[in-house]
């Protein structure tokens, strides 16, 4: 496929992966708004956001073992039209009953798209240059998570809350267009069949994983959480056990047997619960300690994305020649940096001494993310891409999620200038310890693709 053959279908991809994650963030920094507009109590109004990333969560693998069977290009091309029309009624709703509904549809677009993009990436660009595609992905899934906040308000600024879901009209359909014309189809190397009670498994164990986590985080009824949890427990066992015996499984225990790939998705959990460490908390400290108003905390935060997309398409070249258990540590190990001078960072400091720090967290983020994401596509068979596309995401979102949970609970026993240096510190603690992981996987066997395919 030429260069420009390739260009089409990444930009398909990307812009919706863009719009997907970003509304998993946007709606963070519009919900004191929504909170007023519809006239709700803020444990109420959270729901906004528990739908969304409950959905997600819950149907990521589903649709991904889909992709396997009837191929990455309709699973995608779902996703887009399902993605966009929610998008259209979250802008057009009129009361929170009606939100919150379109809010569940738009997860289950979502979920389609983040479900095969990987997949799909893996199909565009041949074996040599395969992580530079991975670099792209990466840097868009990134900067959208980084960024997030400061787009939500920039447009808050100007215009009302509805624009934040009616841009995605016409970049979906921009996206479905180029999808439907360019985006290349994949032939199941095996008829397989998704059950409907693995199905059903894997819904309520993460469904119900999400809720007591979320609902812990936002101090919801102790007793429902408690009955969530025991009831996550009681059917993700047996789910698991299900999972372990079936010969086509939603949850791909068989990927997850291969040393490199397991280790791998841990390192990327760690990595996005690092990031969400650092992004939640950080608001807090320079509103609370170092008195900046919301507009001019976007701005702090701006160079983190900025920071990880001129490193992630590097770190795409740079895996072509070194290990990517090398370069995921050394990236790991400059994030971790980039936090500890944050936690030590004097609340005096000035602008240019806040930019610095927090540019250093986006190099070594964008740095260990693409050889990552590659390590774990390429360790797993070609027939079981769509499988391995789905386990990145919902490594993501267990990490964004238990990073999340992580600040909920430091903000609830301490004050938010002293909470938010504790989760920094945790944070860097916890990329310490990906690097740690990512250097180990120096001495598993990987096969580069660019190898592979002059064999």
């Amino acid at each position: 496929m030429s260069l420009l053959r390739q260009c089409f279908p990444v930009v398909s991809v990307i812009i919706v992966i863009v719009m997907s994650v970003l509304d998993g963030t946007l709606v963070n920094v519009a919900l004191p708004s929504l909170t007023k507009e519809f006239d709700v109590e803020p444990n109420t109004a959270i729901w906004l956001i528990n739908s969304y990333q409950m959905v997600i969560m819950m149907f990521l693998l589903v649709f991904a073992a889909f992709g396997d069977i009837i191929g990455y290009r309709k699973v995608f091309l779902y996703g887009v039209t399902v993605f966009t029309i929610a998008s259209a009624l979250c802008a057009l709703s009129q009361n929170f009953e009606m939100l919150v509904c379109s809010r569940v549809l738009q997860g289950l677009g979502a979920a389609c798209v983040m479900s095969v993009n990987t997949a799909l990436v893996r199909l565009i660009y041949p074996p040599e240059v395969l992580g530079r595609g991975m670099s792209i992905n990466a840097m868009a899934v990134a900067v959208s998570s980084a960024a997030g906040p400061s787009i939500a308000g920039l447009i808050l600024s100007a215009l009302s809350w509805h624009w934040l879901f009616a841009i995605n009209i016409p970049l979906g359909i921009i996206s479905f267009w180029i999808g439907y014309k360019r985006l290349p189809r994949n032939v199941s190397l095996k008829k397989k069949n998704v059950g409907f009670w693995g199905c059903l498994g894997n819904v309520l164990t993460f469904g119900l994983m999400i809720y007591a986590l979320e609902g812990f985080a936002h101090h919801e009824s102790r007793v429902l959480i408690s009955v969530a949890f025991v009831a996550f427990l009681v059917i993700g066992y047996f789910y698991l056990r299900s999972q372990l015996n079936a010969s086509t499984p939603l949850l791909p225990v068989d990927l997850l047997k291969i040393p490199i790939f397991a280790r791998s998705i841990m390192t990327s959990v760690s990595s996005f619960m690092a990031q969400m460490l650092a992004m939640v908390s950080l608001p807090f400290f320079f509103q609370d300690a170092m008195h900046f108003t919301p507009v001019e905390i976007g701005v702090l935060l701006t160079p983190w994305p900025i920071a990880t997309m001129l490193t992630a398409p590097i770190a795409g070249r740079l895996v072509e020649r070194y290990h990517p258990g090398i370069l995921g540590a050394i990236g790991m190990g400059i994030f971790s940096a980039g936090l500890f001078l944050l936690y030590f960072m004097p609340e005096g400091s000035d602008v240019a001494d806040i930019f610095w720090r927090v540019m250093i967290c986006g190099a070594g983020f964008g740095l260990f993310q693409t050889p990552n994401n590659l390590t774990i596509m390429s360790s797993a068979p070609m027939e079981r891409s769509g499988g391995a596309s789905g386990m990145l995401g919902m490594a993501r979102l267990c990490g964004q999620t238990l990073g999340t949970t992580a600040v909920a609970i430091v903000f609830a026993v301490m004050p938010h200038t002293a909470g938010a240096r504790l989760c920094l510190l945790f944070g860097a603690v916890v990329a310490l310890i990906a690097g740690t992981a990512s250097i180990s996987r120096v001495t598993q066997k990987f096969v580069n693709p660019r190898n592979r395919s002059r064999q």
